[in-house]
């Protein structure tokens, strides 16, 4: 079940501050699109204080239904509107992925990087992510390959810095959702099932900086 127009959503947003991600805001969704939702100004749930959104800015959110029931999902900020308020617009969660259990909070931003994808022994090939974070990826890949939800890969993740220093990360992942493009290829959508913390960190780390970028333009 995915929130409604009007709902209130109450989240808290991505931080290498630990005092600044622990605070939970609050906003009204304006309005809905295929894609996502628009959402107003956060307000800290506490202090009544306003808080700026930026681009790529990742966010673990909740929604409560009329029964009482918090339903968590993870999202992040693809865009923003000018509707006599500044709205930000949300990814909207796969409902899939919304769940009764509080999850950590990972960053994801939006990035082409190039990753090594093994299915088998036979099926193996190189593609593109489409957005990475601390808790899995998507990429999109050419149309032929066998790929279907709740398969397992290994895969090899290659990491940019911006000091020009390169790092591969490693880990295993499930397909949790493959969509069909219109261009023929497809979009594979994965959680990490097996990633150590030191793999884990090197992605954690693009990301803050990849966030950095967004916020200097």
């Amino acid at each position: 079940m995915l929130p409604k127009l009007n709902q209130m959503l109450f989240y808290q947003i991505a931080s290498s501050d630990e005092e600044e991600a622990a605070v939970v805001y609050k906003s009204r969704i304006a309005d809905e699109h295929t894609d996502g939702f628009l959402i107003e100004v956060p307000i800290s749930d506490k202090s009544g204080r306003y808080k700026r959104l930026f681009l790529g800015d990742e966010l673990s959110a909740y929604f409560v239904s009329e029964d009482g029931i918090k339903s968590y999902f993870d999202s992040h900020v693809v865009g923003f509107k000018e509707d006599g308020i500044r709205l930000a617009k949300i990814r909207k969660p796969d409902p899939e992925r919304i769940t009764k259990v509080q999850r950590r909070s990972f960053l994801r931003v939006s990035a082409e990087l190039e990753i090594a994808v093994k299915q088998s022994d036979h099926v193996r090939f190189v593609c593109f992510t489409d957005d990475v974070g601390g808790g899995g990826i998507s990429f999109v890949c050419d149309g032929k390959w066998p790929l279907s939800a709740g398969q397992t890969l290994e895969c090899w993740l290659l990491v940019p810095y911006r000091n020009g220093s390169i790092e591969h990360a490693f880990f295993k992942a499930e397909i949790v959702r493959m969509n069909e493009l219109e261009s023929g290829k497809k979009q594979a959508m994965v959680k990490y099932v097996s990633i150590t913390d030191s793999e884990r960190q090197k992605i954690i780390r693009f990301c803050f900086e990849k966030q950095l970028e967004y916020r200097n333009k």
